[in-house]
């Protein structure tokens, strides 16, 4: 018999759709890609990544940022208190962070990292701007990598560097739109060292062949994060591989579409089409059913690289706590068969479709 993915001591079957309900509305490609995950996995990481969801929209959407900032915290208080507010993400995230013992620093690190939108904040280095997405996406790449049986420092090392290149693809992705409202995340320095005034720009924002080549640089630092997060991938369990190698690709594939619109996210917003989705997931499933090759003579980019130090005090955080002595090691749980990763994939296709779907009679209603 599988494990139950939770004890259920707050949250109920019905407050678990509720989570994936809303990850369906807006987070695709989390919703897509989780259900390549066993089933063990999904349920929590959906709880999670709920809550995280939620906390990025009670910021980004709501009338007072600071407000919103404030409930969170006490939200968060309440849940790892084990007295959760009555709300569905709620109740199933203070099961996930007392059966996996989360340490509660890494959602508060997510926490300062989504105040510092609120303000909003400006990012002088490279290492500045690390420093932001090991706190907006880091701390969640840890989190997902501790309810997956990951406790090891390298792997939530490599967890975090993951985390990190999806937040540099998004900010790559994002330059102009976040230009509009008023946010600026590309390195200040770079900026300056392109000839372009940061402040200036912001109040015009423009493409520019110099601006082109800060964003190529972003999307390079991106690259060098993946290539690491790649030997953190193959150490999971195998039933984990392939919706985190399928997430990999998916927001690696953000960058490539940026450099294909030749580096201009100002004018227009880089999107992944459908199909192109499709064979991504494909990919990741072969990739993490295949034998793994024979070790090269030259070590792979990931797999001695020191620690950054903008994710390290994430990285102690999880190694100061001991795994849950109630959940088994995620190998001894109920993984997702080879032979029905077909299906699986069929199933992923299918909500790729149907979000698309959606996503642009939206897209035509605002139109119209």
């Amino acid at each position: 018999m599988p494990q139950p993915s939770l004890d259920f001591q707050h949250a109920s079957p019905a407050d678990l759709s509720a989570c994936r309900s809303l990850l369906s509305n807006g987070s695709r490609t989390f919703f897509t890609a989780s259900f390549l995950l066993p089933r063990g996995v999904r349920d929590p990481a959906t709880a999670l990544y709920a809550f995280c969801r939620q906390a990025d929209d009670a910021v980004d959407l709501g009338a007072s940022p600071q407000d919103a900032v404030r409930d969170l915290r006490e939200r968060l208080e309440r849940a790892y208190a084990g007295r959760p507010r009555p709300d569905p993400v709620d109740r199933a995230f203070a099961d996930v962070v007392a059966d996996f013992a989360i340490p509660r620093i890494l959602p508060e690190a997510l926490l300062e990292g989504i105040e510092w939108d609120a303000r909003p904040h400006r990012y002088r280095d490279l290492s500045a701007l690390y420093a932001y997405a090991a706190r907006v996406a880091g701390t969640v790449g840890a989190m997902m990598a501790v309810v997956m049986g990951a406790r090891a420092p390298e792997q939530i090392a490599r967890a975090c560097d993951l985390g990190v290149a999806m937040q540099l693809s998004n900010i790559a992705r994002d330059v102009g739109e976040d230009a509009r409202a008023g946010r600026l995340y590309l390195p200040l320095a770079w900026l300056r060292e392109a000839g372009i005034d940061p402040d200036a720009w912001l109040s015009r924002p423009v493409y520019s062949a110099a601006l082109g080549g800060v964003v190529q640089r972003l999307l390079q630092a991106a690259d060098a994060l993946y290539a690491r997060a790649d030997t953190g991938i193959c150490g999971l369990p195998s039933g984990c591989r392939p919706a985190i190698f399928a997430a990999r690709l998916l927001y690696a594939e953000i960058g490539a579409e940026v450099r294909r619109a030749g580096l201009d996210s100002v004018s227009r917003r880089a999107v992944v089409p459908g199909h192109r989705k499709a064979g991504l997931v494909a990919r990741a499933l072969a990739r993490a059913t295949l034998p793994a090759p024979v070790p090269a003579p030259v070590p792979a980019p990931g797999r001695h690289a020191p620690i950054l130090e903008e994710v390290r005090f994430l990285v102690e955080a999880v190694a100061a706590v001991s795994r849950p002595r109630a959940l088994a090691p995620l190998d001894a749980r109920r993984a997702v068969p080879w032979w029905r990763f077909g299906e699986r994939f069929a199933q992923a296709i299918e909500l790729f479709i149907a979000l698309e779907q959606r996503e642009q009679l939206k897209r035509s209603g605002s139109e119209a």
